[in-house]
């Protein structure tokens, strides 16, 4: 029997939507290995806890380049020595490996830069992001707006699709690297 903890940062609920996959994906279909899967909020986090599992997740949305919530994990580090680890970010943007890879040098330094990390497509929805956070986006939308388009890389080209839009990518078919990876021994 193999024991994960799931730690999740969720500002609009799309990161626990994933989290709570992820608990169903690893629980009935763990071909032939017993998982137990346990999800909570970065929040709520008991770092005494960590003992128990084999395999720790942390999941985080990507806001900026940043992942949410990421310090939780960086301050966790010596705890997680000798547990499979991974970090399961999401985004807006379509997968683009590049993107990753830098978003994976911004967020884990020198001590967690072997950590895997995984990467799911989110949400978008206007009407429930923060003050804050629409007048962010808007300025990013003018300022991508302004490049012409052969020169737009694929995340501005998403970004400029769905202003004002309501758009839901999540997907079970982003937690399969991740699973793969847990259920490995």
């Amino acid at each position: 029997m193999s024991r994960v903890l799931v730690i999740y940062k969720s500002k609009y609920g799309t990161t626990k939507k994933y989290a709570e996959m992820l608990k169903g994906e690893l629980e009935s279909s763990s071909a032939g290995k017993e998982i137990i899967c346990d999800i909570t909020e970065a929040e709520k986090f008991d770092r005494t806890v960590l003992g128990a599992y084999d395999t720790v997740i942390f999941a985080g949305a990507v806001y900026a380049g940043g992942i949410s919530g990421i310090s939780m994990l960086k301050k966790n580090r010596d705890r997680l020595k000798g547990k499979r680890t991974a970090v399961f970010c999401v985004g807006v943007s379509p997968y683009d490996e590049k993107a990753l890879e830098e978003v994976k040098k911004r967020n884990l330094d020198s001590e967690l830069r072997d950590v895997p990390m995984f990467y799911g497509r989110g949400t978008w929805d206007e009407s429930r992001m923060t003050f804050r956070d629409r007048i962010m986006c808007r300025m990013l939308q003018k300022m991508v707006a302004k490049q012409s388009p052969e020169k737009c890389e694929p995340w501005m080209k998403e970004l400029l699709s769905a202003v004002g839009k309501k758009c839901d990518w999540t997907d079970r078919k982003y937690l399969q690297p991740l699973c793969v990876y847990i259920r490995q021994e």
